[in-house]
Parts: C-alpha cells; structure tokens; sequence
C-alpha cells in the first residue's frame, strides 16, 4: 500500500491548455430564445461531464468575443500564437476550438507560425454544437484533449508535436488537411499525405507520418503575415482581363494560380505573356493543382510546360490553404519574390512533398 501512495503521488497529471475562439463547437441553446450562443467555459464539465474522467489539468483561454470562423484573419492566428508562445512552458499541449469553415487555413497558417514547436497544438471543432443531442463535438473534444496528452513511449516526450486537426475518426496534419464537406461530421481529408492518427476504440498513431523537428532549437513565433496575395482559378474560357486585372492589383506581391490537373492551363500565348509580363515586374506566381490529390508536375504536358517556361513556381503538392498561408510567411518575414519562390518549393514544415 505504500508503493501505491507513493507511485500515485510521483505521478504528474498532463495539464492542457484549452483555447476557445469560436464556432459551432462552443454554442449552446438559449433555453428562452432558443438562439444558438457561445457559452461559459465554467459550465464546460457540466455540458460535457466525461472530461472528469480524463484527470487531466484542464485551464481555458477564451477569445473576449467568439470569432464566426468565416471573420478569421491574420490577426486572429496573432492571437492564438501569441497565448501559446506566453504559455509554451506552462502546458504539456495545447487544444484550440475553432469554426469548421477556416480551420485549415488557421492549421496552415500556424504551423509556419510557431517555429520549433516540440508540443501538440489539436485544432478541433463540429459540425453540431456542443449541447445537441447528436453533437460530433463531445466526442472530438475529448479526443483532442487525449491526443495533446499523448506521450511517445520510446522518448516520453510529446506523441504529437506539431500542429493537426482532429475530426471525427482522423487525426490529420494541419497544413495538410482541407475541409471538403460542409454536411458529413467527417468534413475534412488530407489528400496527399497520410492521417497522423486513426480514431477508433483506440487511439492508433502512424508514427512514421509524425513530425519529429530538430530537438535543441528555440520555439519561437512570427508574428507578421503579409496579406498581399491572391489565388487566380483557372478555368475553360477564362479571359485575359480577368487575369491582368488579378495581376495588377495595387501592392500585390504573390498569386497562387490553381491549375488544371498536374499543373496544366490553356495553351494562350496570352496567357503565358500576361504570367512573363507579371514576373517580370516582381511578381512571384506558384502554381497548385486544382485537384484535393496529386502533385504538379508542369513539365509533363506542354500545356504546364508553357507556364512553368513563363515563370510560374511548382506548388508541388500544397493545398490551397498552405500555399497562401506559406506565401503570407515568407513575404512577411520579408523574402524578395525571388527567395519567397526558393522556400516555396522547400518543406519547410511538413506541408509538401519535395
């Protein structure tokens, strides 16, 4: 009985911290008007009881007003990077609910915000609210809470050290990830890369896809993302003033155009000109393809090689949301277009294959 005493009080319970911006997740009815309304995470045991289970150490960070995910921003992602840099050494991990509509644009663009980051952010949220009756967001609450307290048993560090997206039965790497249903509760998929994490009765981590950075390095945050940039969709018919004007926007530094395939556009000499002309003038223009899976490969048809002999920077295999949130990093880290372009083809943190 001693040993016991002992052994229990040696012990030290996973302390998380509990990050709420906004969302479906964190509404609750009015029981009056019957309106859906953010509500106090002091009654967060109450509506969701089997976090007493968990022993954990559970403090919460609310945002002052709750962000409807569809109003998030780069000062938003400031915000949330800011908490975890003042709490970095505080907390074992680090769960953030958010909105389901931008929450691969906030995991992208976090990633490239924390630097170094050795412990778990879990970006979650629902698709129901918490106090439905048939709510997702129980169930993916507590998940998130139990993968941030995950320990790697062959080191005893942090199972998960980088920043993921919990959803339903997947735990999947937040530069990766895109949300593809806004009906199903399984609403997002990670096309090129694979689930960091199986949810099912247990907790089944694929280990190899984990990120494992450089141990010894200073975490630490950049705040600035320069919001300077566009997407260009191409599509069959599209003119070329719809282009030049993307182009020509006022203090415009970067476009990722999402092409056809594995990288292909319109064969218009226009076009190829419009992209030279562009480049020309400082322009830095990285080609993703508008399909969730796959990779550009420009050279392999003369329809992409056109573009990429115009000036146009391989995407690889980036999502959409990695691709403008990596792009807003580098320019506000201050990289010329030029070296902005280099870092773009570069994995820098696990968002592409090179």
């Amino acid at each position: 009985m001693r040993f016991e005493k002992k052994y229990h009080m040696s012990v030290k319970k996973p302390k998380i911290l509990l990050i709420y911006t906004g969302g479906t997740i964190g509404m609750i009815e009015n029981p009056d008007s019957k309106a859906l309304e953010p509500f106090d995470f002091n009654h967060l045991i109450d509506n969701v009881p089997k976090i007493k289970m968990l022993d954990f150490e559970i403090d919460n960070f609310q945002f002052d007003v709750p962000i409807d995910s569809a109003d998030m921003n780069p000062s938003h992602w400031g915000q949330m990077a800011k908490v975890i840099e003042d709490n970095y050494e505080k907390y074992d991990g680090f769960v953030i609910l958010h909105g389901t509509d931008t929450m691969a644009y906030t995991a992208s663009a976090l990633s490239f915000m924390l630097n170094n980051l050795t412990k778990p952010v879990i970006i979650t949220g629902s698709q129901l609210p918490i106090g439905e009756v048939r709510t997702d967001g129980e169930e993916n609450l507590i998940t998130a809470l139990q993968v941030a307290a995950a320990k790697d048993p062959s080191d005893g560090g942090p199972m998960v050290r980088e920043v993921a997206i919990l959803f339903q039965d997947s735990l999947l790497r937040g530069n990766r990830s895109t949300k593809f249903s806004a009906d199903n509760f399984d609403a997002f998929q990670s096309g090129n890369y694979p689930e960091l994490a199986h949810i099912g009765l247990d907790i089944t981590y694929n280990k190899e896809a984990l990120l494992r950075p450089t141990p010894g390095k200073e975490f630490k945050v950049e705040y600035i993302m320069d919001t300077n940039v566009a997407y260009l969709d191409l599509f069959p018919g599209i003119q070329e003033n719809v282009v030049k004007s993307t182009f020509n926007i006022p203090d415009l530094k970067g476009v990722v155009i999402k092409t056809f395939g594995v990288g292909n556009g319109p064969s218009c000499p226009w076009l190829f000109d419009c992209i030279r002309d562009a480049v020309a003038k400082g322009l830095l223009i990285v080609n993703i393809s508008q399909c969730s899976n796959g990779m550009v490969s420009p050279m392999k048809y003369s329809a992409g090689v056109g573009l990429a002999n115009a000036g146009t920077i391989s995407g690889h295999d980036l999502t959409s949301e990695a691709a403008i949130t990596k792009m807003m990093y580098l320019f506000g880290m201050g990289a010329t277009a030029q070296l902005a372009g280099k870092y773009m083809e570069k994995n820098l943190h696990g968002e592409l294959t090179e």
